[in-house]
Parts: C-alpha cells; sequence; structure tokens
C-alpha cells in the first residue's frame, strides 16, 4: 500500500515538494508556486505560493482587497521559507502582488515570480491566468518533433521581433500585432520564403520596450504586449500546423533591478550572488542569478521546462552565456571574486548548464537549446559526460564577425582578407553550429545590412546576394533577422515597423526572390544540411583564389548524390572564361545563380578532362560581375 504524502498548510505543497524544491530539483514547481485556480474547504478560488525566506511578513495585496496589507495574510510553511494563502471566489484575469516585509521593517511591492501574466506596462502588477484548459491541436508536429534529428535536418532560422515586424493603423498598444493577428499573417510569410522555424526575441514580461525583452520581470508570463498566455499557445499552436517551429530567447544570465521585480526581493539578495562583485553586471546594470542556491536553480530549470511544455516551445536560444560563463565578464580587474582554484570560470554555471540541458534534452520530446556564446569556451554541444556543457547548437559569433568584416570592404581590398571567409572551415566540425546574421548586428550605429555592403546602390544589391549564397552553402544551420531578406535600409527600431513597402521596388524585391530561391535551395538538397559538422560534407575547390576573390567548394550528404558545386564572384569583374575544376566526369547542372536565381530544370554543363584547381576535369562557366553560380551533379 502507498504511503501517503504528509501535507501541510493548505495542502498543496507536500513535503516531498519542498524538499525537492530545496535540492533544485522539482522541475515543474510552477504548478505549485505563483496562482493557482482550486477548491480548498468548499469553496473555489484563488492559491498563492511565494518563496521569500527571509521576509517577516507577506501579504496578498489585490484590487479585491483594496491592496490593503492586512486584508489577506500569508502564512510561513516550516523550514522551506515558502509563504501562502487561499482567497475563496477570486478568478482570473485579476490582478494582485506581494507586499513583503523585509527584516528592516520596510514593505516591499513584488510582482509574483512565477504569475503566468502580467499587467501591461506601464502597469507592474501580477495578473491570474488560466493555462491549463487551450485545446491543442498540433500533436502531428510535436510528434514528429520526436523524431527528427535537427543535427541532420533543414534548419533556417526567421529571427522575430513582434513588436516591429509590422504594425496596424491604430492607436491600441502602439499598433503592434496580436498574437492571433501575427499567427496568420507571420505563418504566411515564414512558408513562402521557406524558413523552417521563427525565433522570437522577448516575448517573456519586460518594463523596458528598449531592453528588447532580455531584461526580464515575467519569466513565466508571455509578455501582455501582444496579448493573453491561451493566445501565444493559439499563435505557437498556428505555426505548428503550418509545418513551422519557434525557438524563444531565453534569459538566465541576468534579471533588472525594477522595484517589482526580483532584485532583493525579500528586502535581501534572494535570487542574485548578495557579493556585488559577482552580483552585478556593471556593463549592463542588472542583477546576476545565484547559480549556487538550489532553488534559484530550480527557478530557471522549471521555467525553461515550463516552456517547452506548457507551451510546446520547440527550442530556447539562451542569451550571453559567455557572461554566465566567466567571473570576470565585463569586469575590472579587482573587481570580481576568482572561484576556489583562483580562476575566472563561474563553475557554478557551468554545473547549471550541465544539470539544465540534460534535464531538458533528456525529457526526448526533441527540444532544443542553443547557446549564444561569443568565446572559445570548448566543448559547447558536447555533452555533460563528455565534459561539454550540453547545448544542442551554438551560435557561430567567429564565424558572424569575420564574415561582415570581409563583405564591408571594398572589393579591392577583399584579396588581401581572403582569410577572413576561409578561417571558419578550419573548426566547423568542433560544435554544432548556427550561422547568424541577428538583430545585434544591425543596431546601435553598426548598420543595416543591405548598408554595410560597399558600392553604389545596385552593388549593394548584388554583395549581398553573394554573402548570403556562401553563407547558405557553408556548413552549419542559419538565421537572419527580419527586414535583412529584403534589404531594410535602415537599422532596425523596436519602435517602428519594418519597412515593407520596399518590396514592391525592383532590387529589393530582386533581393527577396533570390532570398526565398536560397532558403528553398536549402531545404531540399539533403547536401546543405545533413552533414554540417563532417569534413565528408565539405569540400574545397578553390579555397585560395585570393587575386580573384573566387570561392569554389562542394557540398554532399552521406549518399554522395545530388551534390552541389558552389562558386562565388565577389568583385565586380565579369570572368566570361572563367574555369573551375570539379572530381569527376559528366554533366553538371546550373541549377542557380545569382541573375536568374532557382533554375529549376537546370542548364547542363559538360565537365572536360584535364587537371583544373587540383582537379582531374573542370567546368567552364560564364561567371558574370558579383556572380554566383550553384550546379547539381
Amino acid at each position: 500500500m502507498a504511503r501517503k504524502k504528509k501535507q501541510t498548510g493548505i495542502g498543496v505543497l507536500t513535503d516531498m515538494d519542498r524538499y525537492l524544491f530545496g535540492n533544485g530539483t522539482h522541475y515543474e514547481i510552477y504548478h505549485k508556486l505563483g496562482a493557482h485556480m482550486l477548491t480548498y474547504e468548499g469553496k473555489r478560488g484563488m492559491y498563492f505560493a511565494v518563496w521569500a525566506p527571509h521576509a517577516t511578513a507577506v501579504s496578498l495585496v489585490c484590487d479585491r482587497n483594496s491592496w490593503l496589507l492586512d486584508a489577506n495574510p500569508m502564512k510561513m510553511l516550516e523550514t522551506s521559507g515558502i509563504w501562502e494563502t487561499f482567497i475563496p471566489d477570486m478568478g482570473y484575469g485579476e490582478l494582485y502582488k506581494y507586499a513583503i516585509t523585509a527584516n528592516t521593517g520596510k514593505v516591499l511591492f513584488k510582482a509574483d515570480p512565477y504569475a503566468f501574466s502580467s499587467e501591461y506596462r506601464p502597469g507592474t502588477a501580477s495578473v491570474t491566468a488560466d493555462i491549463d484548459h487551450f485545446k491543442w491541436s498540433d500533436a502531428t508536429w510535436m510528434n514528429k518533433r520526436k523524431e527528427t534529428d535537427l543535427q541532420k535536418s533543414p534548419m533556417s532560422i526567421y529571427e522575430v521581433h513582434l513588436g516591429s515586424w509590422r504594425k496596424k493603423e491604430r492607436e491600441e498598444k502602439d499598433g503592434v500585432y496580436t498574437y492571433v493577428e501575427a499567427a496568420h499573417e507571420l505563418a504566411d510569410y515564414v512558408k513562402e520564403m521557406g524558413y523552417t522555424h521563427v525565433e522570437l526575441l522577448g516575448i517573456a514580461e519586460h518594463p523596458f520596450d528598449g531592453s528588447w525583452g532580455y531584461q526580464v520581470t515575467g519569466y513565466f508570463a508571455p509578455t501582455s504586449r501582444y496579448g493573453t498566455p491561451t493566445e501565444f499557445m493559439y499563435f505557437v499552436n498556428y505555426l505548428h500546423k503550418k509545418g513551422i517551429g519557434i525557438i524563444l530567447d531565453w534569459v538566465p544570465a541576468h534579471f533588472p533591478k525594477d522595484a517589482h521585480g526580483l532584485a532583493d526581493f525579500d528586502g535581501q539578495p534572494l535570487y542574485e550572488y548578495a557579493d556585488s562583485r559577482k552580483g552585478e553586471h556593471p556593463d549592463w546594470g542588472t542583477k546576476v542569478f545565484d547559480y549556487e542556491k538550489n532553488e534559484v536553480k530550480n527557478f530557471l530549470i522549471s521555467n525553461a521546462i515550463y516552456w517547452v511544455e506548457q507551451f510546446h516551445i520547440d527550442g530556447l536560444r539562451v542569451d550571453a552565456v559567455a557572461s554566465m560563463l566567466y567571473l570576470d565578464y565585463g569586469r575590472t580587474p579587482g573587481n570580481w571574486v576568482p572561484n576556489k582554484y583562483g580562476g575566472h570560470e563561474n563553475l557554478e554555471a557551468i554545473e547549471f548548464f550541465k544539470h539544465l540541458n540534460s534535464v531538458l534534452t533528456g525529457r526526448k520530446n526533441g527540444a532544443i537549446i542553443i547557446a549564444e556564446e561569443s568565446t572559445a569556451w570548448p566543448n559547447v554541444t558536447k555533452q555533460p559526460e563528455d565534459d561539454g556543457l550540453g547545448f544542442s547548437f551554438k551560435w557561430n559569433m567567429g564565424w558572424m564577425h569575420d564574415f561582415l568584416e570581409y563583405m564591408k570592404l571594398d572589393p579591392y581590398f577583399r584579396k588581401y582578407n581572403h582569410n577572413k571567409m576561409t578561417f571558419g572551415l578550419t573548426y566547423f566540425t568542433s560544435e554544432n553550429y548556427i550561422l547568424v546574421l541577428s538583430h545585434d548586428e544591425v543596431v546601435h550605429l553598426k548598420c543595416s545590412m543591405i548598408n554595410k555592403m560597399p558600392g553604389i546602390y545596385e552593388d549593394k544589391f548584388a554583395n549581398l546576394k553573394c554573402g548570403y549564397t556562401f553563407m547558405m552553402g557553408h556548413p552549419g544551420k542559419k538565421l537572419l533577422f527580419m527586414g535583412q531578406d529584403f534589404g531594410q535600409w535602415h537599422e532596425w527600431d523596436e519602435k517602428v515597423s519594418l519597412d515593407w513597402y520596399l518590396t514592391e521596388e525592383y532590387q529589393h524585391q530582386s533581393l527577396q526572390s533570390y532570398v526565398k530561391d536560397l532558403l528553398h535551395l536549402y531545404k531540399k538538397y539533403p547536401a546543405l544540411y545533413r552533414q554540417d559538422n563532417d569534413w565528408n560534407g565539405f569540400q574545397w575547390i578553390n579555397a585560395n583564389d585570393g587575386d580573384r576573390s573566387i570561392f569554389s567548394f562542394i557540398r554532399r550528404d552521406e549518399t554522395n548524390k545530388k551534390n552541389l558545386l558552389f562558386v562565388i564572384n565577389f568583385t565586380p569583374m565579369e570572368r566570361a572564361d572563367y574555369r573551375v575544376g570539379v572530381p569527376a566526369k559528366g554533366t553538371y547542372y546550373l541549377i542557380l545563380n545569382s541573375q536568374e536565381g532557382l533554375l529549376p530544370k537546370g542548364i547542363p554543363y559538360k565537365a572536360v578532362k584535364g587537371e583544373c584547381d587540383g582537379q582531374p576535369y573542370s567546368v567552364s562557366y560564364p561567371l558574370a560581375s558579383y556572380g554566383t553560380a550553384v550546379f547539381r551533379f
């Protein structure tokens, strides 16, 4: 006979719940902490629980008790630091906060760290919300996801800031699309262009628009800027039914100092390190999570699980991983605390990542986790048992920097910087990489992607076509930020919509059509994604043609069928007599070039015997200025 779990207080949080939470292993603690509808002593109402171990008193303040401190006092459960209460007749959609009395006597009004919804800015209250009754209809997608190995699948990500993707002509909420409105139009666009995934900036609740969602105050609350939690579920469900995956930016590195947020939550450091040399980011003016505390690690890991399991999110992209791994990140000498071995590695953060990634991927539901890690930290995507951090993929920031430095150069100077484009191929097998041209590259006076390109008007578009072709052929998954695919002129501004009218102009329309062709080519040919971190999947034909700034290479899958040969000319010099070496005799079909885009039937070119580029055969092809060519063989 099973032994009944001992219950204390109202009976929601058992001794086992408290034990697991204290040990950092209650991965679904969000079902117990926060606000939940239940029946207690025959009455229907809302149950509230909050972790505030240093508080001398906590009460629930809300609209229905006129925000009076003594109306609904909470009781602490022994030894747990958790306070709870039950409010009869309270329902969904009601505003509330916790009034926390610190040991100094000061009363702090805090939003619920586990709230499922938040008040629309500039309001800062939490909102009771129902997340349990949405009728999902994406079972086909979810079942397929479990069986899909994304490392051997196409993955082209469209990075989106919902508030500035498109806007409506209305004053309400600055004209931003709701989750429901965005679902339909975004799905149509993504499907037509050929992206496989959408990555969303800043969905967790945040008070300041200019933080883009990277300074979070409501980790469990989809931002009310675009609607309710149920409406966000609709967004995810709809995109899944259209065959589109969804990745969320996730921020376990730091949080803001806003009075209603996590900072000094119960009157002293709770979620953050107490020592400001570890607990504050001087560059960002934010607090750093204390990865030594089990309850803090539990908060973050359960939050990751929450988005994946409650909202069917397909992946999390972890922001600012390097800032977590290095104790001296952004800090001057003498203003950081070494680890117990005297080094600058944050040992607790390392263990946190291994724990997090083991739990998230260990559920075998097909969800992935991606590191934005900007240094050469080893084994980011290796398994923890192999001394890795356990991420599924890593953003290739090194490739991005080299690529952009090369692309910004006047073509005359590119021959002196040829290695910037070839260097990424010396280490592409070391991690599971995603090649990224993200929002960070088109803000803060860095110029839009089209404005980074050298030359006059037409040349800028031709340069960008070359760059995107090289990116699509290079091993690694792909990510483009919104607006880059049609040549947005001005830098991204979160306050205004993208300039969609540009897609009616010839050059922008031509660029958008070409990117669409590249994306569909990428999805069609397994050679472009099956062996992304395997030398069997890539072969240089000529990596050393610096004088002409031409790159030629081959991509293959395991079958060695339908291989692709890429030729890209990064100068305005036409090469009418261009000849490229090929490994075997036969017919090579031109299936894409920068002048015509996709050529579905292909134009045949016969290989002739004779050494060229170190290969036994060659193909002659008139290579246009800023010309690209992709051959199938």
